[in-house]
Order: structure tokens, then sequence, then C-alpha cells
């Protein structure tokens, strides 16, 4: 569907994220296609003309016409517009719609070669400055600020690891845990799963802020606050920890999967609930369920990828014989041409043999668990498969 803008009327928009990202040129359509591959969280709107072919599939809004009518439902929907549009032209288009600091989203304007990204309006209270950096770390870009208080070059903490997917769990917290940061109190990152290249400052972590891969040690420090980065579940003891504190999920977890022909998505989705319970997983951390690619278009799995946003993938035969598994199945290599399917097309993605779950059959479904891992500041560190 394409929204058609006329003069007058507020155009009916499908908003499914806090973030929209807006473009009107070739190149900045391929900024915006490159920035939502990059940061989760965000919506796409770019012109007709310029289509690709899969927007359908990516959630992607086409529109015809002048882009100035479409800020006036972009305007109230979203908590901030990353617009790759010249900055005057953005400034006067958003100017009639303008309120003020407390209820205005946050304005971010790229340039059409993506090499600045400017924090326009909204910087502080609305989360323009942190989004900017979050944009400009994603793109390779300079970010541009000017708002004198945020050159303390802290941890915007709404909007920590949005570059690389993580999402926290309640939002309760997000107001005292910041302000504990901007005030320099005693803060411990827990971090036990995702990309730990998130510090993106040109200066070292300062010292009051601890960085910790255990629970338990970061408690025997009395931290004023907490970040705590993990793919599990807390267990009881261990809920304390956040009395002060936010809990981000990394999208770390991915999902190895088979099925029979016509599995309904509701026994899909229940058997990897059941699983990631059984591991002490949290759903929120998946990042991608793969297969082969005989289930490519295997509607029950398609609407539980579609439903929670993660990635396809989907794998040769071939693909997947080259990875060793378990216990070889004549009976799988009969039907597809593989010997094994959840096993290794989850070890695949991972590019590692060691999975947290190598496989579980239950009903129609088969489903083996695999974790990414990274590298202390910086990239994978998983073991190359051959």
């Amino acid at each position: 569907m394409i929204i058609s803008l006329k003069e007058g009327n507020i155009p009916t928009i499908q908003q499914s994220s806090d973030y929209a990202i807006v473009a009107i040129t070739k190149h900045g359509v391929e900024t915006a296609r490159r920035l939502h591959e990059r940061m989760s969280g965000t919506d796409v709107y770019y012109m007709s003309k310029f289509r690709h072919g899969d927007e359908e599939q990516k959630g992607i809004q086409l529109f015809e016409n002048s882009v100035r009518l479409l800020f006036p439902a972009l305007f109230p929907a979203y908590q901030g517009l990353i617009i790759i549009i010249s900055l005057g032209a953005v400034v006067r288009m958003i100017a009639p719609l303008l309120q003020d600091k407390k209820k205005d989203p946050a304005i971010v304007v790229i340039d059409d070669h993506a090499e600045h990204v400017i924090s326009v309006l909204s910087g502080h209270l609305g989360g323009a400055n942190e989004l900017t950096l979050e944009v400009a770390a994603a793109l390779g870009a300079r970010p541009v600020i000017t708002t004198a208080s945020d050159v303390q070059k802290t941890i915007p903490v709404d909007l920590f690891g949005r570059r690389f997917g993580w999402r926290w769990e309640s939002a309760d917290k997000l107001t005292p845990v910041s302000a504990s940061v901007v005030n320099e109190e005693r803060i411990a990152v827990i971090q036990e799963s995702g990309e730990t290249d998130w510090w993106q400052h040109d200066r070292q972590i300062p010292p009051h802020i601890q960085r910790f891969t255990q629970i338990e040690d970061a408690a025997a420090y009395d931290p004023q606050a907490v970040l705590l980065i993990t793919h599990r579940l807390l267990r009881a003891d261990e809920q304390a920890i956040l009395h002060n504190g936010v809990l981000y999920r990394p999208r770390v977890i991915v999902l190895g999967i088979g099925c029979n022909r016509g599995t309904a998505a509701e026994e899909i989705e229940a058997v990897i609930r059941e699983t990631l319970d059984e591991l002490g997983f949290s759903l929120l951390s998946v990042k991608a369920a793969c297969t082969i690619d005989l289930k490519k278009d295997e509607e029950g799995l398609l609407a539980v990828v579609r439903k929670f946003g993660w990635e396809f993938v989907c794998y040769t035969p071939e693909d997947l014989n080259r990875i060793p598994v378990e216990a070889p199945s004549e009976t799988v290599y009969k039907f597809t041409g593989a010997y094994g399917v959840s096993e290794p097309a989850a070890k695949l993605y991972i590019q590692s043999e060691q999975l947290a779950l190598t496989k579980k059959k239950s009903g129609n479904v088969t489903i083996s668990v695999g974790l990414l891992r990274f590298a202390e500041g910086g990239p994978s560190c998983q073991e190359e498969l051959s």
C-alpha cells in the first residue's frame, strides 16, 4: 500500500516502533534501509519511486507527493524522527508543528551522503542528542551536537545498545538511572552477553562507571544504579540488583528450527517459548530463526518470525551437510537432502559447534538453540566453522 499525501488531510500510517526514518532521495533511501537493518525500533518511510520490491516484507512504508504532508502524522506518533533531508528544508517543514520541548519529538537530520548526523530538536529532554550518537555510530558518521550539557559524554541510558538491537525489559527505572549516570554516582554495568564495544566516546570510561561480568561482584561494589545486560531470566535472589537498575536484552539467541509441513504458528511459538523457559533464556534476546531453504515459504514459521521481527535465515542442504551433527538422520536426509536441520542451521549462524541446546523434538517441531558470543571491547570471538 502506498500512502497518498494530500493537502488538508492527515495520512494514515502504521506505527510499530518509537522512531521513524524518512528519506526522499536515492542516496537517502539507501541510508534509510541500512540504518533500519542496524537499528531496531525504527519504522521507515520513503518515496515510492525508489522502491526495491521488498518493502512489504521489511515493513517499509511508501508515499507519494510532498513529504511535508507526511509530518503532521509522524510528529505526534513517534518519540523521534530521523530525517535524511537537508537541514533547512526540515526546519521549514516542521516549524508549523512545534509546541514545546516537553512534547516535541526528537528530530535528527542526516545529510544525503550520511557523513553528518545532526541533533536538531529536543536534544536533551527529547533524547535527540543520544539518538544522534546512536545513529552516527550505526552509520560510521560524525555526530553534531550543540547542547552544552551533553559534553559529559556518558551512557545514554534510554538508548543504550540500541544500535545493536538491545531492548530494555521495563521503562520504570530509565529516569532515575539516567539521573544517577548524569550525576556521576556509582554505576555498575553488568554484562553477561551481547556486544561489548558499546562505549562510543573518545575518552576513557569514567571511574564512577565500573564494568562487571557477574551480578555477585557488582553487588559487592554497592552501586547506586545498575545497567544489566543479559539474555538470562534472573533468579529470585538476583532481582534485588535492579532496585535502581535497567535490564537490557541483547540479541544473542539463535534458533535452529525444523518442522513438518503445515505446522501451525501457534505450535511453533509454543515450542519456542517452552524451550527458552527451560533454558532460562528471554524471548526478547532472540535475534534469528534459521532453517533449511525448503522451509522458506513455511507459513507458520514465517508468521512467528514476522510477529517478533526476527531475522530469518535459510540454508541449502549442502550448507547444512558441511556441519557435523550429533545424530545424523537418514530419514531427514530422505525428505530434505540434509542429515539435520535445526542443529546445523543454528551452528552455521553462530559459527560455532557449541550450542546451548543441541536438539529437542516436540510434536511437529524440532528446535536447537545457540548463543552469539563477543570478544571484550570488539567483534565476535566465535570459532570459525570450516
